[in-house]
């Protein structure tokens, strides 16, 4: 799988935690730019990510991660 594959997964799996068709994330997205994205919206986002790659996260990774790009870089080490 590609940066590009991920990238369309990633942006079907936000569009469907924030409820929202129009929503894109690209590597510089960050919570502060997705209204709705808080703690616990967080925890749901990495659940829904693990469970659509089919990959657990380490905490080191999700402590390090500041914005999409670095969980997609996180998806394509762990795939």
């Amino acid at each position: 799988m590609d940066r590009r594959q991920i990238f369309d997964t990633l942006n079907g799996i936000f569009r469907d935690i924030f409820d929202d068709p129009a929503l894109t994330v690209g590597e510089e997205t960050t919570a502060a730019g997705v209204e709705g994205w808080d703690s616990l919206t967080h925890i749901t986002l990495l659940a829904a990510v693990e469970d659509e790659f089919g990959i657990t996260f380490a905490m080191k990774d999700v402590v390090e991660m500041k914005n999409v790009g670095d969980m997609a870089s996180a998806i394509e080490a762990a795939l």
